[in-house]
């Protein structure tokens, strides 16, 4: 193919024609350079100005400049919200005669054997043997990943920094906290936020470690080790990720102060959703803008989607790691903490008798302890299993060890739920810890059957994923859609339905007896369904995780060019001491490896309900948290929860309209950011007979486009969701909780449906080029086309719901607490006029989310343009 754009340009298909149009981007702006840094200094250090300039005049009543906690507000507490919630005497909760700090000490030592078997699972995948030309590869993507979170390292310290100014002038300003209580909050916001990023960047070296084994392994044409190296990786993400998390809660309990508990636990869980929402948005974006562009190419061309010669490739490979290692395992850290930070607040604000309270932390993190152990039993369990059954086969289901593994830890969490339960609250009243432990077990159990729903939509072998493939023979593109946005759509029914029986049956068990000990008994039950849903977190993260690594294995083994290297065979036959030889079965492997990326596919796709539903019925938890300050205990003001009350019926209708525009407004930084990168691969894609592959300095540039936008878009959408929050929590308290509980319901569906509908396009292209075999054909075209819709639906929009949600409702703990405070105080105006200015920030992002992210500049633009000043000369009068 000597001219790559004459090619594409004479083509009379219509993607093609259009893609033939798009523009270059500008090459005097690199990404990363000028342009992102003058937008930081320009957008953020005004609005922290303004932040400032306008709630520091409401604080002018100085607190104590001792710095102690001495402000009437402090000394009646009537301040600080749950950052002033006193930790009980955890030496109170006896079991078996025991001090029950002894049982969260031995979970310490369970969470610090789980480090243990992460890092050594890391260090035995480092040690498995692998090929040069394939190391090269996944070094190459390693350091391209390596410099992706460089930056938003960076970023997210601007952030937090501008997360931080608010903290500050609420808690030293208004609430008259000292100075070292308001360290602790921010140094454990940082902290939290820390914790996010750096098992974000764990995960990344592991599946880059792991990708290019799992291609080596595959030579060998048994399916085994192509299956049991990413799911080693994925159980050491896991584990790394729960341990680390539960461990640091342990230490806030344990170690530090009794009465800096609560500012320690809500500093920590912003930081986390912090950190989760700045990754999950930025690295949901940047996959996708990689993702269509590769895959594109494979329409215009006519080429493999990992086709070396094409320069979006490495960027392909280094957005699977940033959208789905980066994104879920931020996300999954900062989950874990805040329901975690959600019971604890509930068992404080809600439970009168210290002595329960006490009982009630022991057991909640009790069980934490021993569902990490039930993870690594089930892992030990079905490893030893899968390798007596598929050890030395032929052929085996990828999907089925996948499935027994959620399955066995499940039942085992169960067991160990009821065991752990009867220990702990076995004396403390006729079948109380019976109706605790059935509770979380449904949790659990949704945690399980989440997944087999979502694999009836999304599985290579579900019905509905056939239908779209079937659809695409005569529909083509358009009805592939369409039976996608049907698998979506059905999908939301069926797993809200299993949601709502789970909570129901909560509901039922929380309302028998509950109420003698504790405010709000359902409220509580609704919180350990969350909590049940993480009982299996190891394993949730790990098959998670086990996507990424399969279909960078796949990258890896094309892009390494293996098979073309002079003297391959013989050097494969002859082995080295680590690696013994083998006799290379070319073709074999590269099924093998397409086909354990379909299972990958699906099981990425079944962790992401789990994690959006805990979202929701976590947030449950922690608005209540406002309605109980709000409400006096729930004993004034009941009457504003209802439809009756019209800022709360408004703030439900807001909430939706939220869920949509953050749909919209992340879909299209892809599309702006995919059309930037597929215009610099058309330019500088070369297929040329002598054309090997793409230079390092074309990917490396594809990189930074997609980070570009990523950042820009990411920063656009959590500036606007920011101030958002700060306006409606300042409108009126009762809007905001209508607010928060719509953002969770619409939240729910909207990525319930996104996801789906995207993993049934996706595994129907897989379905077309592994089972079918009709990669090139007009149908591959349409599964590609579909799937190129799908990918921002499943990576970018639905995903982000979750820490959005969470991040909403737990900086809104703090907003809503900053304004009823302002307002008791007589500055009822200016809360009333900080809402209004906060409104409007919040809309200048809102529109610069689409206007200033447009695909501008594009000759089919300008020919639209011409034939309407045409058609308007035309009807103009004479």
């Amino acid at each position: 193919m000597p001219s790559t754009r004459g090619a594409a340009d004479s083509d009379p298909d219509l993607v093609r024609s259009l893609l033939s149009r798009v523009p270059r981007p500008e090459p005097t702006l690199p990404p990363g350079g000028r342009r992102r840094r003058s937008f930081c200094r320009s957008r953020l250090a005004p609005l922290l100005v303004l932040v400032l300039c306008l709630v520091l005049p409401a604080c002018s009543t100085d607190p104590d400049a001792s710095g102690a906690s001495g402000s009437p507000h402090a000394q009646d507490g009537l301040g600080g919200g749950e950052a002033s919630l006193v930790l009980p005497d955890l030496s109170a909760a006896r079991v078996a005669g025991l001090d029950g700090r002894l049982l969260l000490v031995a979970g310490m030592l369970v969470c610090l054997l789980g480090l243990g078997f992460g890092l050594a699972t890391f260090l035995q995948l480092r040690r498995l043997p692998t090929h040069a030309s394939m190391l090269e590869v996944a070094e190459l993507i390693y350091s391209t990943c390596q410099a992706y979170l460089v930056r938003q390292g960076r970023f997210l310290l601007v952030l937090w920094a501008f997360i931080t100014t608010v903290i500050v002038i609420y808690y030293r300003a208004l609430v008259g906290f000292g100075w070292g209580r308001v360290g602790i909050v921010v140094v454990f916001s940082l902290l939290g936020m820390g914790g996010s990023y750096l098992v974000a960047w764990f995960g990344i070296r592991v599946n880059t470690f792991a990708n290019a084994r799992t291609a080596f392994a595959s030579l060998r044409g048994r399916p085994y080790p192509v299956h049991r190296i990413p799911l080693r990786a994925g159980m050491s993400i896991g584990m790394v990720l729960i341990s680390l998390e539960l461990l640091m809660m342990l230490v806030i309990l344990l170690l530090l102060p009794a009465d800096v508990a609560g500012a320690c636990f809500i500093g920590f869980a912003v930081g986390e959703s912090l950190g989760a929402s700045a990754l999950r948005i930025a690295g949901g974006i940047f996959t996708k803008i990689a993702d269509i562009g590769a895959d594109l190419m494979k329409i215009v061309f006519k080429i493999d989607e990992d086709d070396p010669r094409n320069p979006g490739v490495i960027a392909d490979c280094t957005g699977d790691n940033a959208g789905d290692s980066v994104g879920p395992s931020a996300d999954g850290f900062e989950t874990y903490g805040v329901t975690g930070v959600a019971l604890v607040t509930f068992i404080l604000l809600a439970v009168e008798d210290p002595g329960l309270q006490a009982t009630l932390l022991v057991w909640l993190f009790t069980v934490r302890s021993a569902m990490i152990l039930a993870a690594w039993a089930a892992y030990a369990v079905n490893s030893a299993w899968t390798r007596a059954r598929y050890g030395t086969a032929e052929r085996m289901s990828f999907e089925t060890p996948l499935t027994t593994l959620v399955w066995l830890t499940s039942l085992l969490c169960v067991a160990l739920t009821y065991l752990t339960t009867w220990l702990v609250l076995g004396g403390l009243g006729t079948g109380l810890w019976l109706r605790l432990a059935t509770i979380v077990t449904c949790g659990t159990a949704a945690g399980a059957l989440i997944p087999e729903l979502v694999k009836v939509f999304t599985s290579t072998r579900s019905r509905h994923v056939r239908e779209t493939v079937t659809s695409s023979r005569q529909g083509g593109a358009s009805l592939n859609i369409l039976s996608g946005v049907v698998a979506g759509n059905f999908s939301a029914y069926w797993l809200g339905m299993t949601v709502v029986g789970l909570m129901t049956a909560a509901y039922l068990l929380g309302s028998q007896s509950l109420d003698e000990y504790m405010l709000a008994p359902s409220v509580f039950a609704f919180g350990l369904v969350a909590f049940g849903f993480l009982g299996t977190g190891p394993v949730t993260i790990a098959v998670d995780s086990y996507g990424p690594v399969t279909d960078n294995a796949q990258s890896v083994y094309e892009l390494s060019r293996i098979e073309e290297i002079e003297g391959i065979d013989a050097e494969l036959r002859r082995g080295t001491q680590a690696s013994p030889g083998l006799e290379p079965r070319w073709e074999r492997a590269k099924l093998l490896l397409e086909d354990n990326d379909g299972a990958g596919n699906t099981f990425k796709a079944t962790a992401k309900p789990v994690l959006i539903g805990t979202a929701v019925v976590g947030a449950t938890t922690m608005i209540f948290s406002i309605i109980i300050g709000l409400t006096d205990h729930l004993r004034t003001g009941i009457e504003n929860l209802s439809l009756l009350h019209a800022p709360f019926l408004l703030g439900l209708i807001t909430g939706g309209a939220v869920v949509f525009w953050f749909s919209g407004a992340s879909i299209q930084a892809v599309t702006t950011g995919a059309n930037r990168a597929v215009a610099f691969i058309r330019g500088s894609i070369h297929l040329d007979a002598g054309a090997q592959r793409a230079s390092v300095e074309d990917s490396r540039r594809v990189v930074e486009i997609c980070t570009q936008y990523a950042q820009q878009g990411m920063l656009t959408i959590f500036l606007a969701v920011f101030f958002a929050t700060l306006s409606f929590a300042f409108i009126e308290p009762y809007f905001f909780i209508g607010y928060l509980v719509s953002i969770a319901l619409f939240g729910l569906y909207q990525a319930i449906y996104m996801a789906n509908a995207g993993g049934a396009w996706d595994n129907a292209k897989k379905v077309v080029e592994v089972d079918l075999h009709m990669k090139g054909t007009a149908l591959h075209d349409a599964s590609v086309v579909g799937d190129t819709v799908g990918d921002p639906f499943k990576d970018t929009s639905s995903v982000a719901l979750n820490p959005i949600i969470k991040f909403t409702t737990l900086f809104g703990l703090l907003a809503v607490e900053l304004a009823v405070s302002l307002r008791s105080q007589g500055a009822g105006s200016l809360v009333t006029a900080l809402a209004a200015v906060f409104l409007l920030v919040s809309v200048v992002f809102v529109y610069r989310s689409f206007y200033a992210m447009r695909t501008g500049g594009s000759p089919a633009l300008d020919d639209l343009q011409e034939h309407e000043e045409a058609l308007t000369e035309q009807e103009t009068p004479s």
